[in-house]
């Protein structure tokens, strides 16, 4: 099986670490998991214009495969404006209409307030359900006050929630 975590965020890393968190949980449960983290920061992904795929550049080529080819997807954003990152629906625009058919997808959303949770339902779910993915339910929200100063999750509970939803990943994808 390969899981593939995908943070859309072009700043900070915060995202990245928490859909990391649950790659290594994912990788504890069982060790014959591939992961892999695709950090948009470390990406050139061009603007959609419509254009075939083959059109684009190394980076955009390389990280649509890679979801292609992945059997499971994290998907973790920080909520800008009270939603996705740019960068992340940028990305969607990519692929095409099947791409997560077959697959499991979980969500892990970063946020400053509380409210902020609700992006992944009505934001993020449906573009996933769109996209035919199958949608976890124990999705993560971790407020950035569940971070210290390198960006570490502090919150045991969020932790455990994580590790839950990698549970449910390799549950639902076996």
């Amino acid at each position: 099986m390969k899981l593939v975590g995908i943070s859309g965020s072009l700043v900070g890393s915060k995202t990245s670490k928490a859909v990391n968190e649950v790659l290594v949980a994912a990788k504890s449960l069982d060790p014959t998991i591939q992961v892999e983290l695709i950090d948009l920061r470390e990406f050139d992904i061009e603007f959609v214009n419509g254009a075939p795929l083959s059109y684009y550049n190394d980076d955009t080529i390389k990280v649509v495969n890679t979801i292609l080819a992945s059997d499971a997807l994290v998907i973790g954003t920080p909520v800008y404006q009270a939603s996705i990152t740019g960068v992340l629906k940028n990305l969607f625009d990519h692929l095409p209409v099947d791409a997560f058919k077959s697959k499991v997808t979980g969500m892990v959303i970063t946020g400053g307030t509380d409210k902020h949770f609700l992006v992944m339902e009505y934001q993020l779910k449906p573009i996933l359900t769109y996209f035919k993915g199958l949608v976890t339910v124990q999705n993560v929200f971790v407020h950035n006050d569940y971070f210290d100063d390198e960006n570490e999750i502090t919150d045991e509970d969020v932790k455990k929630r994580m590790a839950k939803l990698a549970e449910e990943i390799v549950y639902l994808k076996r």
